[in-house]
């Protein structure tokens, strides 16, 4: 009875150190487009791009964003 035991302890250990490791995999963002979706637009690479927004402290504005839709998996994620 105390090998079962010691079984399903080494069983919870590895399936928890498993869980953890693969939860840090991944990133958060959307999906890269296929290699073959790489389009070259020739008119939007002559145009230079608009220089970033300053603030008052000299560190660039970021531009505004909409509002993000709040979901209850966030608070893991964040």
């Amino acid at each position: 009875m105390g090998s079962d035991l010691t079984l399903l302890r080494i069983a919870a250990i590895g399936a928890l150190a498993a869980a953890l490791g693969l939860a840090g995999c991944g990133r958060k963002s959307g999906l890269d487009p296929p290699p073959t979706a790489a389009v070259s637009d020739p008119t939007a690479e002559a145009q230079p791009a608009a220089p970033p927004a300053i603030g008052p402290d000299g560190k660039p504005i970021a531009p505004p964003t909409g509002r993000k839709k709040w979901l209850p998996i966030d608070v893991l994620l964040d």
